[in-house]
């Protein structure tokens, strides 16, 4: 079945509202997912993001005129193991994939995939839950998106609670 991209819209709004991007468990962990137009939608908490490879980075916050040191895993590597395309199989209609980033708040950003595969550009795009050698507070966390080579800060996502994979389907 193909979708017009006004479809897609709609049928992404209606995953997003079925689906609970932050859960609290028993142990009241707040957990991270990765879903959509993946092969393995991801559930991770604090402990598995501090399990998976790390990436510090150090980046000039222009909101607050001053140097960071974040230290997260990269976004590639999350949708890695989500099973999304990347490197010489990110061709084709997958080229028409981005990546939704959410916020607790309700603030979304969108990448494209190709944004966040080190083949195309150098993207550093990480999830930190660390800021300065110590965890992120309240109003950051307990993840956020950090994309140091944007002019612009405004795509760094505090409160991170979803990644979500979208193919557009062109319109035929």
């Amino acid at each position: 079945m193909r979708l017009s991209v006004p479809a897609v819209v709609l049928a992404f709004v209606l995953f997003l509202t079925q689906q609970s991007a932050v859960t609290t468990q028993g142990n009241s962990s707040v957990v991270l997912r990765v879903g959509g137009n993946v092969a393995t939608p991801l559930a991770l908490s604090a402990s598995d993001l501090k399990a998976l490879p790390r990436k510090t980075l150090k980046v000039l916050n222009r909101h607050e005129n001053k140097e960071e040191t974040y230290e997260g895993v990269a976004v590639q590597e999350l949708l890695r193991r989500a099973g999304v395309p990347q490197n010489e199989k990110l061709r084709g209609s997958a080229m028409a994939t981005y990546v939704l980033a959410e916020a607790a708040d309700g603030y979304t950003v969108l990448y494209s995939l190709a944004e966040l595969d080190s083949d195309f550009q150098d993207s550093e795009v990480i999830v930190a839950d660390t800021m300065n050698g110590s965890p992120l507070g309240e109003k950051q966390g307990p993840f956020k998106m950090v994309a140091p080579h944007d002019k612009r800060p405004a795509r760094w996502i505090r409160m991170l609670k979803s990644l979500t994979v979208v193919t557009v389907v062109p319109q035929s």
